[in-house]
């Protein structure tokens, strides 16, 4: 299901600190993933890169920084 607009980051926010909380505490092992969770974990760190390296000033501005 899709997030509403209006709630939209801080749902993606919660869901993403899951994610990396379940990789911190040893949760899934090498091998252990689905071919769709592989895909999805790369996807993540493809966007994670987008957002720190090419986003910056559209996200400073806003945060208003």
């Amino acid at each position: 299901m899709a997030n509403m607009s209006y709630c939209r980051m801080e749902n993606t926010a919660r869901d993403l600190d899951d994610c990396v909380t379940a990789i911190e505490n040893g949760e899934y092992t090498p091998g252990e993933m689905s071919g769709s969770e592989l895909r999805g974990l790369r996807s993540i760190v493809e966007l994670a890169q987008y957002i720190t390296n090419d986003l910056e000033y559209e996200i400073a501005d806003l945060l208003g920084e």
